[in-house]
């Protein structure tokens, strides 16, 4: 299931900027989505947590080739971009994110704090891209939607994740340092 949703990913992510709308479109190939993605598994999968991590690792790395092989079936791109420096770099970012997001999701049912940050972490991750996309200097209007729509996303995963309404409140105010920790990542990771 996990390989059959990982190939999906990666199609739907280019298929999405080309046929989607913009804004949409660029929802389409947010960093941001593919970790909320690796979370959903990361949830799905739930225990133990070391096969929701191998099940979001597995998502997000054979996400990338799938990207990259819908590109060449959609536009003709070189074949060689599926296993490019750039979808090798793109592959160990879903490695990294993988096991975050997959361990999160993992950890959502949790109760205290552990499951608070869990249920925080997607939400977190989407404020953090919305920041970064605000803080473009060639920003456009697309821009601004993009952002407003990862935040309502954020806000409203949190809230359907979340158990209760004291977990909810909880994960997001620890959404907000999380999301400046997701910033500087973003930052770290060239974005």
């Amino acid at each position: 299931m996990t390989v059959v949703c990982g190939l999906l990913l990666g199609a739907a992510d280019f298929a999405g900027q080309k046929i989607l709308p913009y804004p949409w479109a660029d929802l389409a190939n947010s960093s941001a989505v593919w970790a909320v993605a690796a979370f959903g598994i990361g949830l799905w999968v739930r225990s133990p947590w070391w096969r929701s991590a191998i099940s979001a690792v597995v998502l997000l790395v054979l996400a990338v080739p799938a990207y990259y092989l819908t590109a060449r079936l959609w536009q003709h791109d070189n074949l060689s971009d599926v296993w490019a420096a750039t979808s090798l770099w793109w592959m160990s970012f879903g490695l990294l994110a993988g096991i975050v997001f997959g361990i999160a999701g993992a950890f959502a049912t949790a109760t205290g704090w552990r499951g608070m940050v869990a249920v925080a972490l997607p939400g977190a991750v989407l404020f953090a891209e919305a920041v970064l996309i605000l803080r473009r200097d060639h920003r456009k209007a697309d821009d601004v939607w993009t952002a407003l729509i990862e935040i309502a996303l954020g806000v409203l995963i949190i809230a359907m994740v979340a158990r209760t309404t004291r977990q909810r409140v909880a994960a997001l105010a620890a959404a907000i340092p999380l999301a400046a920790l997701g910033f500087a990542g973003f930052l770290l990771g060239g974005y």
